[in-house]
């Protein structure tokens, strides 16, 4: 795990700045062939710079925070494709949630998760990790409920090395998910993480389309390159 930074000022012009320069501390990763997988929506942007930098494969894994009963953006869980749920317990029992309120919230979004997977992959199978470093991107991480489902499911598929990369992370939320990942890298971890858009100067909101563009875009890419690879 990276030094954990405290930054004086916004660091990130946007997200594919914030990709550009986490790429320059992943580098050392490009030799070991890496998959790199963005969480939807904001960190594909992310991810998208990532891949190209270190000539790797980008796809995107598919996670939806459990909001709290009349506080959707507080999250008390998670499920991840392939149904693996995650619960904070201690937030949920704070705030009142009860199992009951727990599985009704998890089933919506576990509907959302499949209408994502369908459109973002289409009739693709889901990346092939087995054996492979795979490197998690996401476009920062508050409490890192939403981060840990999608690690422990694909820990499930037993990759060689899970990586998880931010540009930006709250502290704690950091260490509680270093036993989730072989390792992490943050460049900037405020110890006071109001929101993780503060530490952007542009964070608007990414369209389903934009994420599109970005897949279309490095898979267009790599394609290209293993052909080039395969008639050399």
């Amino acid at each position: 795990m990276m030094p954990l930074r405290d930054p004086a000022a916004v660091p990130f012009t946007d997200r594919a700045d914030a990709g550009r320069r986490l790429a320059r501390e992943l580098a050392r990763f490009g030799a070991e062939r890496p998959v790199v997988l963005g969480l939807p929506r904001g960190g594909v942007v992310v991810a998208g710079e990532v891949a190209r930098a270190l000539d790797a494969p980008l796809d995107v894994w598919i996670v939806r925070k459990i909001g709290a009963p009349g506080y959707p953006e507080l999250g008390i869980g998670a499920i991840s494709e392939g149904g693996l749920r995650v619960v904070d317990r201690g937030t949920a029992d704070s705030v009142g949630a009860s199992d009951a309120d727990i599985e009704r919230i998890a089933q919506r979004e576990a509907a959302e998760v499949e209408r994502r997977v369908r459109l973002y992959r289409g009739d693709r199978e889901p990346p092939d990790v087995r054996g492979r470093t795979v490197i998690v991107v996401d476009d920062g991480i508050a409490t890192g409920v939403t981060v840990r489902a999608a690690l422990r499911a694909l820990r499930q598929r037993a990759p060689r090395r899970l990586v998880l990369a931010v540009p930006v992370g709250a502290p704690e939320s950091l260490r509680a998910l270093l036993s989730d990942v072989d390792e992490l890298v943050c460049l900037e971890a405020p110890a006071r993480l109001r929101a993780v858009g503060q530490h952007y100067r542009d964070f608007r909101q990414v369209e389903d389309d934009e994420v599109l563009d970005v897949l279309e875009r490095e898979r267009r890419r790599w394609v290209g390159r293993v052909r080039e690879r395969r008639a050399s």
